[in-house]
């Protein structure tokens, strides 16, 4: 059998993909339910209308990665983003009739529906994965270690209650979403604390550009904790970014990177930051799940500014994979947000994480339903549970690792983290992010050093995997 971790975008529409090859989704939730996918508000990026071009959604996709984007990914993914809308469409998403335009973006490219475009997608293809003969659903079931010997993914220690019980697999992909829940304001569910990052991690798998963490700059600022999202749409339609004393202080349009470390200064300088969306007409209408939030809240969008702050949103970086989703691991893939492509460099351009999502994990499914049946391996012993406390990551995380970096403060985080990273999984994996985002001695995209607010002269990927992180400060590390 070859299974799936996890339920969102890219791990359903790689189940398809494979038919009808058997294929087993393994999800902590349901296929309806906890997928970070369901929580995307503001659409799909792909060039659609007769003024706009592939050619043009590739240049802005290299602007926004700053330097970091493989040509190569960028091109085969982009590429596919009308063909992606088409077969949407034929699974019966019902996308508005005019796309919207994001920050960073060129020409209006965003097919949306309504400000639930993640939920729509993440439904469609959930009604098609459960009506195709070929995929087995295990919801409410955590994967708690892959088993890999002489470095070929052979199998997966799985949990459903109590008892864990090993499957031999002949391929498994890795489709688990980010790490936003590593910070105290994010837009992503609990459960986003890249467990399929440290699963691949554990496994002996190459990360990439861990460092790359970004934040969106219009957080709903009311306390909440995960924070709902203003969506980038809503300043395509208008909305400006105002203080307290109603002045605009930034380009409300300029790549997430800029926009969000203008709100993150003008805070910190003993400013409110608020996004006025009174302008736009029939904002109820067109932004259904925003107003609601801010309606629970008790703001009223059409008539009074929104408070807002930066919040961690995405990773651009991920596990290490090629065109096919192959991670170093033979046999193991990773789509999504988990994966880093190459897509999106230092900084993701807006509404490109869901059709990466689909190609990639339609590029996986394939691959993986290609390859032959693997020999059993004989059954591992039961290996040691990790453990996933947050909390002290959080605290440490949020401080040092967020829109603004310092070399004093990234030896700070590495210094906590270090002690328990080889049996705290959380702690391992904001160890590398550490330690990568320590060792860029430089600004790039999301990426900000206040000691070093220059770009280095040439634009590098960073790789690490768990032996280095952990090499890398022995005498921290607890036995």
């Amino acid at each position: 059998m070859k299974h799936i971790i996890g339920a969102g975008i890219a791990g359903l529409t790689a189940a398809l993909a494979m038919a009808p090859e058997p294929v087993t989704i393994l999800t902590a939730g349901t296929l309806e339910h906890g997928a970070a996918s369901l929580w995307s508000q503001g659409g799909i990026a792909a060039a659609t209308l007769p003024d706009d071009s592939i050619a043009s959604h590739i240049a802005d996709t290299l602007a926004a990665g700053d330097g970091l984007c493989d040509p190569a990914a960028v091109a085969r993914i982009i590429s596919q983003g009308p063909a992606v809308i088409a077969s949407l469409r034929r699974l019966g998403v019902a996308f508005d009739p005019a796309p919207g335009l994001e920050a960073a973006h060129s020409h209006r490219r965003i097919a949306h529906v309504q400000d639930r475009t993640g939920l729509a997608i993440t439904t469609a293809l959930a009604r098609a994965v459960r009506a195709a003969p070929h995929v087995t659903i295990r919801e409410h079931t955590s994967v708690t270690a892959l088993h890999a010997p002489d470095g070929i993914l052979a199998g997966l220690w799985v949990a459903h209650g109590a008892t864990p019980t090993y499957l031999a697999s002949s391929a498994v992909l890795i489709a688990t979403g980010g790490i936003g829940a590593l910070y105290h304001h994010t837009s992503n569910p609990p459960g986003a604390t890249g467990t399929g990052l440290t699963l691949a991690a554990r496994a002996g798998a190459v990360l990439r550009d861990l460092e790359f963490i970004q934040f969106h700059p219009t957080g709903l600022d009311t306390g909440q904790t995960p924070m709902p999202l203003i969506s980038e749409a809503v300043r395509g339609e208008g909305a400006t970014l105002i203080d307290e004393t109603g002045q605009r202080f930034t380009a409300e349009l300029a790549p997430r990177d800029a926009v969000s470390r203008a709100v993150f200064n003008h805070l910190a300088t003993g400013h409110r930051t608020y996004l006025s969306a009174t302008s736009i007409p029939r904002f109820a209408a067109k932004f259904p799940t925003i107003d609601a939030a801010c309606k629970a809240a008790g703001i009223d969008p059409a008539t009074t500014p929104i408070p807002v702050r930066p919040l961690a949103h995405y990773h651009m970086g991920g596990i290490a994979t090629d065109a096919q989703g192959a991670t170093t691991i033979p046999r193991l893939f990773a789509a999504g947000e988990a994966a880093c492509t190459g897509l999106h460099g230092a900084n993701r351009l807006a509404s490109n994480s869901l059709l990466e999502a689909c190609v990639t994990g339609e590029a996986a499914g394939h691959a993986m339903a290609a390859l032959t049946r693997a020999t059993p391996a004989a059954i591992p012993p039961r290996p040691h549970p990790a453990t996933r406390a947050t909390a002290p990551i959080r605290d440490l995380m949020s401080r040092h690792l967020g829109v603004l970096r310092t070399d004093s403060g990234l030896a700070t985080a590495i210094a906590g983290l270090a002690p328990t990273a080889a049996t705290n999984d959380a702690a391992l994996l904001a160890l590398m992010i550490a330690l990568t985002a320590r060792a860029r001695t430089e600004s790039r995209g999301a990426h900000a050093r206040t000691d070093h607010p220059s770009h280095a002269a040439t634009a590098t990927p960073s790789t690490i995997t768990r032996a280095a992180a952990l090499a890398a400060c022995p005498h921290r590390i607890a036995a």
